[in-house]
């Protein structure tokens, strides 16, 4: 055998160690892909029915979604009727206020010249009697006098 054959004996025994020495993790790291392979396959089979069920409850967000919004509509307007309902006893309010201060305008003033009517009959029939009262008392004073002069 020659050196030249030895040399390319020695390096395919050195190739094949180390083919051999290279099979050892490749193949460990084949288990390690297979055993990757394998999670994201379970990963993907439970992610189906989850995201089957996000889209369920999604839609039934939405549909719950809908239904507060057309109720909120129904109070908007139901609201919008009280505010006019409220404007409306409002100017009620506004024009009894005006017809009381027009009612108590009006009937005080009678009343008030009916007082005062009253007031002044009753003045002059206490003048009247108190002079009745004060001639009845003079003449009293007259005739005594007329009597002693005379008696």
């Amino acid at each position: 055998m020659s050196p030249l054959e030895v040399a390319g004996l020695v390096a395919a025994i050195a190739f094949a160690v180390l083919v051999v020495a290279l099979a050892l993790p490749i193949l460990k790291l084949r288990h390690t892909v297979d055993a990757a392979t394998r999670a994201l396959s379970d990963v993907a089979d439970q992610t189906g029915p989850l995201l089957t069920q996000v889209n369920g409850t999604i839609g039934n967000v939405n549909t719950a979604l809908g239904q507060v919004h057309t109720s909120l509509d129904g109070v908007n307007l139901q609201l919008a009727r009280l505010d006019a309902i409220t404007n409306n006893v409002q100017h009620i309010s506004t024009n009894v206020a005006n017809l009381s201060t027009v009612v108590s305008a009006a009937a005080a003033n009678p009343l008030v010249k009916v007082a005062a009517l009253g007031y002044g009959v009753r003045k002059a029939a206490a003048n009247r009697r108190q002079a009745d009262e004060d001639k009845a008392v003079r003449s009293e004073l007259r005739r005594q006098r007329k009597t002693a002069r005379r008696g």
